[in-house]
């Protein structure tokens, strides 16, 4: 055989494969695109308008609020562990709902009563509430919930109306909610005063429980808003907290058990 016919009858060459490392550049590549595709929805749908929603329901009032209650001496009282955003009437009805009476005014003829219930043993469930100041103001508002028959053991809350109001012209309650175990005198002033329960968040997650279960609101939770977490009240009771602040915002529509 002739070599140039060698030649001629030669086989076709078969095309080379791409290298190994070239595949894997390539799946490297889309797996990046697809990654960043998935952080591109996941922002742009989820997480940036979760912040714009958080950051529009931020209240003026809270740059500031106060951490402590404190009493007409000046002794830092009840710490601060509730927020609620709305009107007067809609926070009136709100606790209604929740099963949370008003606190009648302090009188001469509230204070015997009060004085004779806790003796004979006899509820008061609208008992008045000694007044501590926020703003330097006493509360606006007092409400609570007989705990039992003894007017001696009860829950209750006071809220001070914030001057700021929001976007929706309503106004911040700021909130100190304990637990009244017993009456007594004050550790520190000796005047007749109610004795708190240490663990006040205990009373703090009891109003929020009871306000979830009306259907009307919605809560977030201030991490480290209080940044003593072991103190004693104007009464001189010890107490702690986790530090956490309830931040209830009411919704205005369920507010007249609407939906």
């Amino acid at each position: 055989m002739l070599p140039s016919e060698r030649n001629d009858k030669t086989e076709p060459m078969e095309p080379a494969l791409a290298p190994r490392h070239v595949h894997r550049e390539r799946a490297l590549l889309f797996a990046l695109l697809l990654g960043c595709s998935g952080a591109y929805l996941l922002a742009a749908y989820l997480v940036v308008p979760a912040l714009w929603h958080r950051h529009q329901r931020v209240h003026p009032a809270s740059e500031g609020l106060p951490r402590r209650a404190v009493t007409k001496e000046g002794i830092p009282g009840d710490p601060i562990n509730v927020t609620v955003v709305g009107s007067e009437d809609e926070l009136q009805r709100l606790m209604l709902r929740a099963g949370w009476v008003p606190a009648d005014a302090t009188t001469l003829r509230s204070a015997l009563r009060i004085a004779t219930a806790s003796i004979i043993r006899r509820p008061y469930a609208s008992a008045p509430v000694s007044g501590l100041f926020v703003w330097g103001r006493r509360q606006d508002l007092a409400f609570e919930r007989p705990a039992g028959s003894d007017p001696r053991r009860r829950h209750h809350v006071r809220f001070w109306r914030s001057a700021a109001l929001d976007a929706d012209g309503r106004p911040l309650w700021a909130g100190a909610a304990t637990f009244d175990t017993r009456a007594g005198v004050s550790h520190l002033t000796g005047q007749v005063t109610h004795h708190i329960e240490r663990d006040v968040d205990r009373e703090r997650d009891k109003l929020v429980a009871d306000l979830l279960d009306t259907g009307a609101i919605d809560v977030s939770w201030n991490a480290g808003f209080q940044q003593q977490l072991e103190s004693r009240n104007g009464g001189g009771d010890p107490y702690f907290t986790d530090g956490r602040l309830a931040a209830v915002n009411l919704r205005a529509a369920a507010a007249d058990g609407g939906t």
